[in-house]
């Protein structure tokens, strides 16, 4: 399973935090791992906190534990992202192979869905983990910690799922995890006086010895604790149970983290649409009664259901109803009953899923055979179901007051394979609620969405009125009246709307009227024209005249690519696609890494814990440990670098050309560095993380190296690609929140213009609206950053997006860049490509600010740059 971008982000930078927090205190390495650049293509890490951002808060009683948060809306993928962490553990350096686990979730039915989940090889938290480990993966309910054995610890990555509650000494569970059990004796029975008076923190028995409980052996093998859904758990789990683990680092995964918890990473909600793991926005309608609100869940799904028949793959879509508790009016069977009497829907479409009645149970939902459509739930996380083709939500009282409505919103907004349909309509989530108006229904579902890791100004731009356009802060204004196009009902006509998929409506005799959804597809109308030249003049004639913008005509408007010649190719000025030209090896770059011996011998702030036989030991590793200590029977250079291979992992580079990069560091260390076999051979982790960051610097170099020589050097071999180039058509930015300000533009090319960053009336949306003001520009439009359809140029680090790409009168194209102050600086490369671009395309490019060192406003910089271009 191919991770996403912003997933692929939040697992570097928690690795380079733990990898850190092994040579320097936390709170240092939490500093630098936010210091790190950037995947490419994402934005800056300290950008990506913003309100989250703060100092690293250490947990009380445990200074030295690295503690922090990764912070995924619902719908982000924070399970498969968790599951993906737990190798980070071993690539950290913490010494030993094979890590222990200690995975925490809110409750008792998730803990089971958990443990069946990771001990399924079919299923991709547990793929994750076996393409890491070779398959060497054991996972224990916390309830069956006894059958783990030492052999357990040292040739497999032990996963132990438990709830908060079975760490509770109060609570039975919990007393089981620190009671004495026998089957734990070997983890303890050879531990010798000096050993076991190195963990304090180890309980006793009456007798004075070390009991050999579950906590004990935690406590001892130091596990790394993964917290799913962390501020549900982490308020309930005490500074003195964490003390009692001893755990080797505490990472949270959550989507509403509270307090101290040292957010290392944010992802938004936009991100997660972008990417196809959510559905938004959210069409929102309220209802006078509860009745009503069914019955529209009811037609909502009906008319989804209609649709989802003309897509590609398997797709019913699926009504969630939020029952009243038995004590209310409208309660499950109530609810039922009012689906199968009053609204004909068929028994066997309905099922209930409650702590009582667990219809769903057994039951796969995305089967071809199954007919369900319709489910009634009270709380669903108690409940604990998924429901992959949910996408109407229904409360049949005021979701204010409502108990558990985030849960079943969130199996709403998740999108069927995290893939977007074709239909725009099913690119969307439905709630139907009771509430009196539309304002107190948006105000309680954009409290739910907050509730669910969403920021305030995205829960708003996630809510949509089925027919009233809502302006910022939740308000409403008349709607729009809908726009169509009547065509003269021709043979020729027909045949060109079917070969587009387009349905029409005949009006009347002799006349098919089309949507603007319809008559916007780009070449629709001009292949109208040509099909049926008589009446082409009148038909242009009548779309001129639409109240519409441009792109809503079926226009598109076109921007130039920049391309480079390389080995006489004409090649689009993609790095990545530069690098497949360029034929270089890691075994030629130099075997010397500055600061890796050093770095290898100095104190390393971690615990050593191993198995030996059947014995556990545990060491903290001060000093060069290995002074004097010899090679055992079997250890060699080639056995080390055999060992490094699978933990220096790059699909870049054979493995022959790896290995023979690696046996000249390794060698070098030896021979020129003074290093020993058995040091390098016990720290091969912290070596292989040290190793894996050189390759990427090098990496670096190399497309820094070739960005420079075929794309910003003054004789790059730079050319325009016209045919290769990027279209703005309409509907491109349907899946991208609206703007919603004070500020109205009259030229944006498309019916929508998307938000920009930062404060409505902010400086990006004051400079578009000086561009959108002058009368050299004919139409413009907002280029939304790391959207995969907007125009971008790269640089010898990452692509750059300009804010606006403007249509000049006399045809040319004005790309325009807005840069705050805080920014202009770091931003020479972005200037230097625009430049680059312009001049090879004959176009203009100008990176603007608020106030220019003449102190000339936007508005002027433009004017100055549009009178000196002719």
């Amino acid at each position: 399973m191919q991770l996403k971008p912003y997933q692929q982000s939040a697992l570097k930078v928690l690795g380079d935090f733990l990898s850190k927090a092994q040579e320097v205190d936390p709170a240092q390495a939490f500093e630098w791992a936010l210091n790190q650049p950037p995947l490419e293509d994402q934005p800056p890490l300290r950008q990506r906190l913003g309100r989250f951002g703060g100092p690293y808060r250490a947990p009380k009683g445990l200074g030295d534990t690295p503690y922090c948060c990764i912070r995924l809306p619902t719908g982000g993928g924070k399970t498969i992202l968790a599951a993906h962490a737990v190798p980070l553990a071993r690539d950290a350096g913490l010494s030993r192979d094979y890590p222990l686990v200690l995975w925490l979730v809110t409750s008792n039915v998730i803990r089971q869905q958990t443990v069946q989940a990771l001990a399924d090889p079919r299923h991709p938290y547990r793929a994750a983990l076996d393409a890491a480990f070779g398959g060497a993966v054991r996972v224990f309910d916390i309830g069956d910690f006894p059958n783990m054995t030492p052999h357990d610890l040292a040739s497999s990555a032990c996963i132990v799922v438990g709830t908060v509650q079975t760490l509770r000494v109060e609570n039975t569970e919990g007393r089981k995890v620190y009671k004495h059990h026998e089957a734990l004796e070997p983890f303890f029975s050879r531990l010798d006086a000096t050993t076991l008076a190195s963990f304090p923190g180890l309980e006793k028995t009456e007798a004075g010895g070390v009991r050999y409980s579950f906590a004990n052996l935690l406590h001892m093998a130091r596990p790394m604790m993964v917290v799913d859904e962390a501020h549900n758990v982490v308020t309930t789990l005490s500074d003195q149970m964490r003390a009692r683990i001893n755990p080797w680092a505490v990472v949270e995964f959550t989507a509403t983290p509270r307090g101290r918890s040292n957010i290392l990473f944010n992802a938004s909600a936009a991100e997660l649409k972008a990417e196809q793991m959510i559905k938004m926005p959210i069409v929102l309608q309220e209802h006078a009664h509860w009745q009503s609100a069914v019955a529209g869940a009811v037609s909502e799904r009906a008319r989804l259901a209609a649709l989802a028949e003309t897509e590609r793959g398997p797709l019913r879509p699926i009504a969630l109803y939020q029952a009243e508790p038995k004590d209310r009016e409208v309660t499950v069977e109530v609810l039922r009953r009012h689906l199968i009497d009053d609204l004909s829907v068929p028994d066997d479409r309905i099922v209930i899923a409650t702590g009582d009645q667990r219809g769903l149970d057994g039951v796969d939902l995305t089967a071809p055979g199954c007919k369900i459509e319709h489910i009634i739930t009270v709380e669903a996380l108690k409940e604990g179901w998924d429901c992959p083709y949910a996408y109407v939500f229904c409360s049949v009282a005021s979701i204010k007051s409502s108990t558990s409505v985030e849960q079943l919103l969130g199996r709403v907004l998740r999108m069927p394979y995290a893939s977007r349909r074709r239909s725009a309509d099913l690119n969307r989530a439905y709630a139907h609620v009771s509430e009196p108006t539309f304002y107190a229904a948006a105000t309680a579902l954009k409290d739910a969405l907050v509730d669910m890791g969403f920021e305030d100004g995205e829960a708003e731009q996630a809510i949509e009125h089925p027919q009233l356009d809502s302006t910022e802060g939740l308000f409403v204004q008349p709607p729009k009246p809908p726009v169509t196009l009547d065509l003269i009902d021709t043979p020729e006509t027909r045949a060109v709307l079917a070969a587009n998929g387009v349905a029409p409506v005949e009006t009347r005799p002799g006349v098919l009227r089309l949507t603007e959804r319809e008559f916007a597809r780009p070449g629709l109308i001009d292949q109208v024209m040509q099909a049926s030249p008589a009446g082409a003049a009148e038909l242009k004639r009548a779309v001129e005249a639409l109240p519409v913008a441009p792109a809503a005509r079926g226009e598109v408007m076109r921007v130039p690519a920049l391309g480079t010649e390389i080995d006489g190719q004409l090649v689009f000025g993609d790095l990545d696609l530069l690098m497949e030209h360029v034929d270089w090896r890691l075994s030629d770059q130099s075997p010397v890494i500055p600061g890796l011996a050093d770095s290898l011998g100095e104190t390393v702030r971690r615990y050593l814990i191993d198995v030996d036989g059947r014995q556990v030991t545990n060491t903290f590793l001060t000093g060069d440990l290995f002074e004097g200590v010899d090679a055992v029977d079997g250890w060699s250079v080639p056995r080390l670098v055999a060992l490094l291979d699978p933990l220096v992992r790059d699909p870049a580079f054979t493995q022959s050309d790896k290995v023979g990069w690696l046996n000249q560091v390794i060698t070098r260390l030896i021979d020129v560095d003074g290093l020993k076999l058995p040091q390098l051979m016990r720290m091969r982790q912290a070596l292989a993380r040290k190793l894996v960051a050189r390759i990427d610097e090098i990496r670096r170099e190399q497309r820094a190296t070739v960005a420079q020589k075929y794309l910003l050097d003054p004789g790059a071999p730079v050319q325009a690609l016209s045919k290769e180039g990027f279209q703005f058509c309409f509907g491109m930015y349907d899946d991208q929140p609206t703007y919603r300000g004070p500020i109205g533009f009259t030229k944006h090319f498309l019916d929508r213009v998307p938000a920009f960053d930062g404060k409505s009336d902010g400086e990006e949306a004051r400079c578009a609206q000086a561009l959108d003001s002058l009368k050299a520009v004919k139409l413009w439009v907002r280029n939304v950053a790391r959207h995969p359809a907007s125009f971008w140029l790269q640089t010898s680090t990452q692509r750059t997006y300009p804010d606006l790409i403007a249509q000049l009168a006399d045809g040319r194209i004005f790309v325009v860049e807005y840069k705050g102050a805080d920014r202009w600086a770091e931003a020479s490369q972005d200037r230097a490509i625009g430049e680059v671009w312009a001049k090879a395309t004959g176009n203009l490019y100008l990176m603007v600010r608020a106030k220019d060192d003449h102190g000339r406003d936007a508005l002027s910089q433009m004017l100055v740059h549009l009178d000196s271009s002719g």
